[in-house]
């Protein structure tokens, strides 16, 4: 790969780990998480908008589109998004959304028929050992309804890879598009109905806040995703997709100098069990 290229992913990745401080200053700026979402969602669907061919998709993919839309632009906006909220230390919610891949890799043998290897199925094993690990550890007691979340948003983050292999014959940037488009409208009135008055809501929020909420749709959602779909195009998945578990590492360090939080040892356990056996699954292909 070229050094340029090794630049990139490291911009890409640090970028995806901005995601979880960045989440939880929002948050803390009493900016309500489905809102969020569904502002970090219309903002994703405006730029990219101009960009995409607008045709009417054959049937066999409205299942699917549709599917991807909900479980992406929807229901993993609201898990990560709750999980965040509720978390008083983000480094175990952190290192629990690297289950997306195991559970990507089950979901993707369930419903496409892919074979899984014995060395997956171990390495699958020592991902959720990890997460125990995480889970049983004294000073996160109240951390574990932010794991539960974060569990569940890795489930539809999953998911949403099993149905985006349907429609890898659609172009890019109109399925994101639509993606977006449906996680606005379902954001946005669950956020109306569950979240209080959408104006006030509105209104209260900050000039930082709008800075970050537009990091967030921008440069994390399309920004990021972009380039690795750029890089997919000069070298294989298999080659690009293991610097995927730096991702979790620039979160930590992140946090640890935003929020000064500091990861227990079992979490430090626990985390390399998890982003070593992320980084061997990826290899494996």
């Amino acid at each position: 790969m070229h050094k340029k290229h090794y630049l990139l992913i490291i911009l890409i990745t640090f970028l995806f780990g901005s995601s979880y401080p960045v989440g939880k200053i929002i948050f803390n700026n009493s900016v309500p998480p489905l809102l969020m979402g569904s502002l970090r969602m219309l903002i994703v669907f405006l730029c990219l908008l101009p960009f995409a061919t607008i045709t009417i998709p054959e049937k066999k993919y409205w299942l699917p589109l549709l599917g991807f839309g909900i479980s992406m632009g929807f229901a993993t906006n609201v898990f990560l998004n709750y999980s965040i909220y509720v978390a008083e230390v983000l480094s175990p919610t952190i290192i629990g959304t690297q289950l997306s891949i195991p559970f990507g890799i089950l979901l993707s043998s369930f419903f496409l028929k892919e074979k899984v290897s014995n060395i997956k199925w171990f390495l699958i094993f020592l991902i959720f050992i990890g997460i125990l690990i995480i889970g049983f550890d004294p000073g996160l007691q109240n951390e574990k309804l932010a794991l539960l979340l974060a569990t569940f948003m890795s489930v539809f983050y999953g998911g949403s890879q099993v149905f985006s292999r349907y429609l890898k014959e659609l172009n890019i940037i109109f399925t994101n598009a639509f993606m977006a488009l449906i996680g606005f409208i379902l954001l946005l009135v669950f956020s109306i109905t569950f979240e209080g008055n959408i104006k006030d809501n509105i209104i209260n929020i900050n000039f930082t806040s709008w800075i970050l909420i537009a990091h967030s749709a921008i440069f994390i959602s399309i920004v990021s995703h972009m380039s690795l779909f750029y890089l997919y195009k000069i070298y294989t998945v298999q080659k690009v997709f293991p610097f995927y578990s730096l991702f979790p590492i620039f979160g930590i360090l992140q946090t640890m100098i935003i929020f000064n939080q500091i990861p227990t040892l079992m979490i430090l356990i626990g985390g390399l069990i998890i982003i070593s056996s992320i980084y061997l699954l990826n290899k494996l292909g």
